[in-house]
């Protein structure tokens, strides 16, 4: 099944389908700001399935998308000083912060090596509309084949994973086709001094810029 996802109004008459593909542990590819990702609901069950679908290296997380930061926060999610500066100045948008907390609330599979998990609250409107709709974070990774370029279109990603978009395993919102643009900016705010681990769609620079001191 195809489902338009461009506008706030497609994330309204979608969320019912999705919901309800969500709660049986079904997949989902989407746009986003950066590139089309794809997950699910952020549960173990369905972090597994995302897991296998993706052909992700054990050991290896998947990132939270929010629609607020009240969201993150309501996960346990803890925002350090600089990682408030940076949520405060560049959320929604392309910046993933890696954030502690969510012990108990969130599934242990979405912490990095850090300890931290990887949290965006993304400018996409649809997108946006649709998790704050659904009322929960949904996990996020790139819709494409390790190595490989992400897929610009839903045509794409049902040519990546064939089967999966046949079977109604994995639904899809269409965005239409999203252009050449970096992932996001990944920043590791488990310290007190924040860490660049990723320089995509938002420039250090720019980071410093903006935030100053709290800037990696």
């Amino acid at each position: 099944m195809i489902l338009p996802l461009r506008t706030p109004a497609d994330a309204e008459k979608a969320v019912a389908a999705v919901g309800s593909h969500l709660v049986t542990r079904g997949l989902i590819a989407y746009p986003t700001e950066t590139v089309y990702g794809i997950g699910s609901a952020a549960d173990s069950e369905s972090l597994a399935n995302l897991a296998v679908l993706k052909g992700r290296a054990p050991g290896k997380p998947f990132l939270l998308l929010v629609s607020s930061r009240a969201m993150a926060e309501r996960s346990g999610l803890v925002l350090t000083p600089a990682a408030d500066a940076l949520a405060e100045a560049f959320w929604p948008g392309p910046l993933t912060l890696v954030l502690r907390g969510g012990e108990g609330r969130l599934p242990e599979l979405l912490r990095g090596p850090e300890g931290g998990i990887a949290v965006r609250h993304t400018s996409h409107r649809g997108m946006a509309r649709l998790i704050e709709l659904l009322g929960y974070p949904l996990t996020s990774t790139s819709a494409n084949r390790p190595g490989h370029a992400p897929a610009a279109g839903v045509e794409q990603v049902a040519e990546l994973f064939p089967e999966a978009a046949a079977d109604g395993t994995l639904l899809l919102l269409d965005g239409g086709a999203l252009g050449n643009v970096p992932p996001s900016t990944l920043v590791d705010c488990t310290n007190p001094a924040p860490q660049l681990i990723r320089e995509g769609a938002l420039p250090r620079e720019e980071l410093r810029r903006r935030v100053g001191r709290s800037a990696p």
